[in-house]
This record gives C-alpha cells, structure tokens and sequence, in this order.
C-alpha cells in the first residue's frame, strides 16, 4: 500500500533552506566602505542557529556545501569558507546541548568565540596565501557584531522553526 505524501519533511528542508538564502544575500547586500567591517557573518550564524537547534538535520557536510556556496558568492579562495564554516559548525556540533542550556549572554558570548575563531583562521589563510587585505586586527569586529545581533537571529530562526514545526 502506498504511503500517502508528507509535506512536514520537505517543509521542513525548505525552511532552513531559505534561511541559509537570506543569509547569503545579507552576506553579500552592498554596504559603504567604512561599515564594510562592522557586517555580521550571517552565514556562520545561521550555521551555529541550526547545528545548535536540528544537529541531525544539519552537520559538517551541509556546512562545508555552504562554504563553497559563499566561496564561489564572494569570489574567495575556493575552500576557505567551506573550511571554516565546518569548523564551525563541528564546533557548535559539539557543544550543542550546552549551547541551549546557556543563557542569551552566554550564547552570545559563545557566538562572539566562534565567529572570532571562524574571522582568524580565515585571516591566516588568507596570510599565508598572500591574498590578505586587511592591515590590522579589525576583521574581528564583525565578532562583535555578530555577538551582538545573536538574539534576534536565534529567536527569529526560531520563530520561524516552530512556526513550520521544522523538526
């Protein structure tokens, strides 16, 4: 007997699918040159977000797929973003459970850690491939920002979960 059709599985898929769509497009939405540092890592976010909340729906595949999205998006080396959004997400991965006990300030705290973390091992790549731009340490500001705007990504992604029952 056929089993009839679910739309709660592909409903689900598609959610965090247009999640990770509008974080590209925030990603590469045109900002002037002196906000130019103080731009979220939108990506990474929406990386930590879900590892923290569906671990079995989405891991270190799905993050390293995104990061070669974003390389070929952002005309970056090919590979660094999908390196770097899979340690990530490896990361948030393993301190998942801890993540959603933690308080917003200590998730915050822990997004300021990944995405710093996440800005660094970008910046020495990019040393050691000699395609550095940045002059100083204020690459690790977007760290700041993220941390910051963590609450209402976590709690609109969240929404937006337990809306479509993403489960």
């Amino acid at each position: 007997m056929a089993r009839p059709l679910s739309l709660k599985a592909p409903q689900g898929i598609w959610v965090i699918l247009v999640s990770f769509l509008i974080a590209s497009l925030l990603l590469v939405m045109p900002l002037p040159s002196w906000l130019e540092y103080y731009r979220p890592e939108w990506m990474a976010l929406a990386v930590i977000y879900w590892s923290m909340a569906l671990p079995h729906k989405f891991g270190l595949i799905g993050a390293w797929i995104l990061g070669f999205f974003v390389d070929v998006l952002e005309g970056s080396l090919l590979g660094l973003n999908g390196l770097v959004l899979a340690l990530v997400a490896y990361l948030a991965l393993s301190l998942y459970q801890r993540l959603r006990m933690f308080t917003m300030l200590q998730q915050a705290s822990t997004v300021f850690m990944l995405v710093g973390l996440h800005q660094l091992v970008s910046f020495w790549v990019l040393t050691v491939s000699n395609q550095n731009t940045s002059p100083n340490l204020m690459f690790l500001v977007s760290a700041v920002t993220s941390a910051v705007i963590w609450p209402l990504v976590f709690y609109g992604l969240r929404y937006l979960r337990r809306s479509f029952r993403v489960g």
